[in-house]
């Protein structure tokens, strides 16, 4: 990628600290928690789940086709380089791009594929409870709203349709007949849908997994997308998370149902967002098309 833009040492290094500060917010209370050694069932996921460390994501990146002049410090780092035709420093676009060839292709189709769709709203956060169906174990140290039987009475009731296997694969065995669809890693692009929680969530994955290609206010949107999601995901879980803080989103009722939905839409327009950012970068307009 060529050069689009230059930026002199005190604007990147305040971009770079204003980073790292809202990094910091973010994963504060994770931080605080790891001190003491104890579990969150909400929060836990995004660095669990996901291979989410606080002093990575605090590391800014000015993304693809930036030098950053006056940033000799920055010259030793991994998947960076000097630049030939401006004094500085940049991304080895090129370099991460070969060496990340098959992710870079595989995010670019599944992003494009996604966005291409329309968001399917209506799922109620079904999944969460599927897990649970008619099984003694649940996936957290806290209790259901509605005890097992209620819980498998949900289920029960109601049609399921999960696109996303990496929510699907975590069905029981009597819940994975009941959905309408069979997701699996190899169908992962022909059925994510932008409306899906995870889907939303997994923005975040992608732009960790591209690395410095992607600027650091992006990554961070993309991380708090993904947590703002997660409490809805729980919110709407069979879970009884009301010690916690959370307020249950009482999928069971005409009234959660209508409030999952409406939060649902508002994800997925925040998510349609972020993965028009995300495809900008893995695949950039012409210099000629480009706006000064």
């Amino acid at each position: 990628m060529e050069v689009v833009r230059v930026l002199a040492g005190p604007e990147w290094r305040a971009r770079a600290d204003a980073h790292a500060a809202r990094a910091d917010a973010l994963t504060a209370g994770h931080r605080a928690r790891r001190a003491r050694g104890e579990a969150h069932p909400v929060e836990d996921f995004l660095y669990t789940y996901y291979p989410t460390r606080p002093s990575r994501l605090r590391r800014w990146h000015p993304g693809a086709g930036v030098v950053l002049a006056d940033a000799d410090e920055r010259a030793a780092w991994r998947h960076y380089v000097r630049d030939g035709g401006v004094a500085g420093v940049r991304v080895d676009d090129a370099g991460l791009r070969a060496e990340r060839g098959a992710t870079v292709s595989f995010v670019a189709g599944l992003l494009r594929a996604t966005a291409d769709r329309a968001p399917q709203l209506g799922c109620f956060g079904l999944h969460e409870w599927a897990m649970v169906h008619r099984d003694d174990r649940t996936r957290h140290p806290v209790p259901l709203r509605l005890g097992a039987a209620g819980t498998d009475a949900v289920v029960e009731s109601h049609r399921i349709r999960c696109s996303h296997y990496d929510a699907y694969r975590f069905f029981t065995p009597s819940a994975a007949p009941r959905n309408t669809l069979r997701p699996t890693r190899a169908r992962q692009v022909e059925l994510e849908q932008p409306g899906c929680l995870h889907a939303g969530m997994d923005l975040y994955k992608w732009a960790d997994k591209l690395g410095p290609l992607v600027p650091g206010e992006l990554l961070l949107d993309a991380f708090a997308l993904a947590r703002e999601i997660r409490a809805l995901d729980m919110r709407a879980s069979p879970y009884d998370l009301a010690d916690l803080g959370y307020e249950p989103v009482r999928i069971e009722t005409a009234e959660g149902k209508a409030a999952y939905v409406d939060a649902q839409r508002a994800f997925a327009a925040r998510g349609a967002a972020l993965r028009r950012r995300l495809l900008a970068v893995l695949e950039p307009q012409p210099a000629a098309s480009r706006r000064p």
